[in-house]
C-alpha cells in the first residue's frame, strides 16, 4: 500500500513538471530604456522535436497594474496557455508592459519606451532562440484592457508586422479616460493633456480608424456587455462598419474580469487561426 502511494507521488510530480516544462520565462535587456525586462513563452508539445515547426506567435498583452506573469498564472482555467498552444499549435508570449505605459514610446520617459521594446527587441529574441514563423502571416497580437488598446494600437501602426489583432475589453479611447490615477498614469507617457490634447488624440485607437483601415491587418473587438468600456467599444466598431473595414465585433456576457477574459482567448485563437488559414491560400 505505501509503495503504491509513493508511485502515485512520484506519477503527480512528473505530471506537473510535465504540465510546466513548455514555460521560458525570457530575461532581456532593453538597448531602448537601458533595463532588463521579461516575457513569458510558452510552446506547444513537440516544438523541441527537430522535425516540428516553425510556428506561429502570438503576443498576449496585459493590462493595467499588470506584468509579463498575469497570462501566466492569474486566468480560472489552470494551464490555460499551454492547452491553448498544443491545441492551436502555437507560440505564446507574455511580454511585460510595464505597470502604466500604455504600450506607447513616451515622448517625455525614455524608460518608457513599449513599443520598440514589443516590436523590435523582444520580437527579435524570441525570433532567434525559438523556431518561428519571422513572416507577417505567422504573427499575431492580442490583449486585455490596457493591453487590448495596445494591440490595436501596435498593430496599426506596424501593420508589417502582424496579420491579425484582437482586443478584449479594450481601453480603446485614452482621450475620454477622466477617471484620476488612469489619467495621470498616461500623462505620465505622453505628457499633460492640457499642454498636449492633440497627441491624446491621435493615440487614441478609436480615433486611429483611417490607420486601421490602411493596415490591411485583420482585427477582432471582444467586449463583455456588463464592462464599464462596452461604449468605447461600441463607439470603435460603429467607426469601423462607417468606413467600411473589415472586422469581426463580439458583445457577451460578461464584466471587466479574468473570467471573462479566460473565455474570450478561445474566440481569439479561433479568429486568428482562421486568418491565417485565408492568408496561406492566397
Amino acid at each position: 500500500m505505501q509503495k503504491r502511494f509513493y508511485t502515485f507521488l512520484l506519477l503527480l510530480a512528473l505530471s506537473i513538471l510535465t504540465a510546466q516544462a513548455n514555460v521560458d520565462t525570457l530575461t532581456i535587456q532593453s538597448p531602448s530604456m537601458q533595463k532588463t525586462l521579461k516575457a513569458g513563452v510558452v510552446t506547444p508539445d513537440g516544438h523541441q522535436k527537430k522535425k516540428n515547426g516553425p510556428y506561429p506567435v502570438l503576443y498576449l498583452l496585459h493590462g493595467y497594474s499588470g506584468n509579463f506573469s498575469d497570462w501566466l498564472k492569474t486566468p480560472p482555467q489552470k494551464d490555460l496557455l499551454q492547452q491553448m498552444a498544443d491545441k492551436y499549435q502555437l507560440i505564446i508570449v507574455t511580454p511585460d508592459g510595464g505597470f502604466s505605459s500604455w504600450y506607447y514610446d513616451s515622448p517625455v520617459d525614455q524608460a518608457s519606451q513599449y513599443e520598440t521594446f514589443i516590436t523590435q527587441e523582444l520580437r527579435g529574441e524570441v525570433e532567434k532562440k525559438y523556431k518561428t514563423i519571422s513572416e507577417r502571416s505567422g504573427r499575431f497580437i492580442s490583449g486585455l484592457s490596457m493591453g487590448g488598446h495596445g494591440a490595436l494600437y501596435l498593430s496599426a501602426r506596424h501593420p508589417d508586422l502582424y496579420v491579425a489583432a484582437g482586443s478584449m475589453s479594450g481601453a480603446l479611447n485614452v482621450n475620454g479616460i477622466a477617471h484620476e490615477n488612469l489619467l495621470k498614469s498616461i500623462e505620465a507617457v505622453l505628457g499633460p493633456k492640457q499642454e498636449n490634447a492633440g497627441l491624446f488624440r491621435e493615440s487614441s485607437v478609436v480615433h486611429m480608424v483611417p490607420q486601421l483601415k490602411a493596415s490591411g491587418v485583420k482585427f477582432m473587438i471582444d467586449c463583455g456587455v456588463d464592462d464599464f468600456l462596452i461604449e468605447d467599444n461600441r463607439e470603435l466598431h460603429r467607426r469601423l462598419v462607417y468606413e467600411k473595414v473589415p472586422h469581426e465585433y463580439i458583445e457577451r456576457p460578461g464584466a471587466h474580469t479574468w473570467a471573462y477574459w479566460g473565455n474570450a482567448l478561445e474566440y481569439h485563437l479561433l479568429f486568428f487561426q482562421k486568418i491565417r488559414t485565408e492568408a496561406l491560400a492566397q
